[in-house]
């Protein structure tokens, strides 16, 4: 069989990036023990680096020097401003995505390095919340984390709050230039297309956050009520549950006993598998609100600022290039994080702006003349 040297070297530059990752964080991060935990995790990188680069030298390799990505760089420019905290589900992600790939692999040098990885991964949850030792469903709630409304979710929904505070506002202005407004009329249509745009986006996330909250705590304490009063039951449900998991009947009797004996435990538990909840993520209502104002508002200035400036076509084509240029960097930023082409992810963004803009510029020509 031909050695992997390939996939060894795609190995040995993951390992030393993300050794590169931990001494970074090492050196920002100010708590005595997070800082620790990261440097002990940047040797287990190290370690697992020089296992890559030991086979590639016994192969007659030259082991190349390897710098660090876009996307480390990025999450450290991060993690600078917003804290280690912020951008530590989208560390957690990359651990688990090195243990799958390392388990695809197979071997007995991949099988020990994803087992690491996984232990690294838990390792990171437990710094996310702290308390005690993380179990396999903290760490998939804290790996599965985009879309909650911690520090790394923030993050997200504050990309996807400007971009919708660009394209809407960038739609909404050219539209009326279409239709040929003056100056002070388009100003006025921005200011109004940003406020009533960043309002109806905080209205509709605080009753959104608000009502899921309210409806999963219901949920939640319903569920409290029947542990209480019918435990026996409730073992039954979770027994059933367990073997439908694929353990046998006696595997899954004995282990929702064993749950089922700390109320808590077993409230947290048959939430989370009986009504596909996450009790640790009920949202907080004025937070999500208040993220959403600001973060469209700030996008939805992009296009209208050029026209505080400039007036008639000069306005218009310097509007369209801010707001494709903010857009582009953003989709560029999307796709280093997810680890992907930044180029593809930015042209896809830009592109679908643009479609939006000239759609509802051409519309506003369209009504202006016909109402002309």
């Amino acid at each position: 069989m031909e050695p992997r040297t390939d996939l060894w070297l795609e190995n040995l530059r993951d390992e030393r990036d993300g050794a590169a990752l931990y001494e970074g964080l090492a050196r920002i991060e100010r708590d005595p023990r997070r800082k620790e935990s990261f440097r002990q995790l940047a040797l287990g990188e190290r370690r697992h680096a020089e296992i890559w680069a030991r086979k590639l030298r016994d192969a007659g390799i030259e082991v190349p020097a390897v710098q660090p990505s876009r996307r480390t760089r990025l999450l450290l420019w991060m993690a600078r401003r917003l804290g280690t905290s912020a951008i530590l589900p989208m560390v957690i992600k990359t651990e688990t995505t090195d243990a799958d790939k390392y388990a695809r692999q197979g071997g007995r040098t991949a099988a020990a390095l994803a087992a690491e990885e996984k232990d690294h991964r838990a390792r990171l949850t437990q710094m996310t919340e702290p308390g005690p030792p993380a179990g396999p469903r903290r760490v998939i709630a804290t790996r599965e984390n985009w879309h909650r409304s911690g520090r790394g979710g923030a993050v997200r929904a504050a990309i996807f709050g400007m971009n919708d505070g660009i394209v809407s506002n960038l739609s909404l202005v050219l539209g009326v230039a279409g239709a040929g407004v003056g100056e002070r009329g388009l100003v006025l249509t921005g200011i109004a297309g940003l406020l009533a745009g960043a309002s109806s986006m905080a209205v509709g996330e605080y009753t959104s956050v608000a009502s899921q909250r309210d409806l999963l705590a219901r949920q939640i304490e319903l569920e409290r009520r029947e542990i209480a009063e019918a435990p026996d039951e409730e073992r039954a449900e979770l027994a059933l549950i367990l073997e439908q998991k694929g353990l046998s009947t006696e595997q899954a009797t004995r282990a929702a006993a064993e749950i089922m004996k700390n109320s808590e435990h077993a409230l947290d538990t048959l939430v989370r598998e009986e009504l596909g909840l996450d009790p640790d993520d009920l949202g907080a209502p004025a937070t999500a609100a208040i993220s959403s104002f600001l973060m469209f508002a700030i996008g939805a200035l992009v296009p209208l600022v050029p026209f505080l400036f400039l007036a008639g076509l000069p306005a218009v084509a310097t509007s369209a290039a801010s707001a494709v240029l903010v857009l582009a960097v953003v989709g560029a930023f999307i796709g280093v994080l997810a680890g992907t082409s930044p180029w593809r992810s930015g042209a896809r963004m830009v592109l679908l702006a643009l479609i939006a803009a000239a759609v509802t510029f051409g519309l506003g020509r369209l009504l202006g003349s016909v109402v002309s």
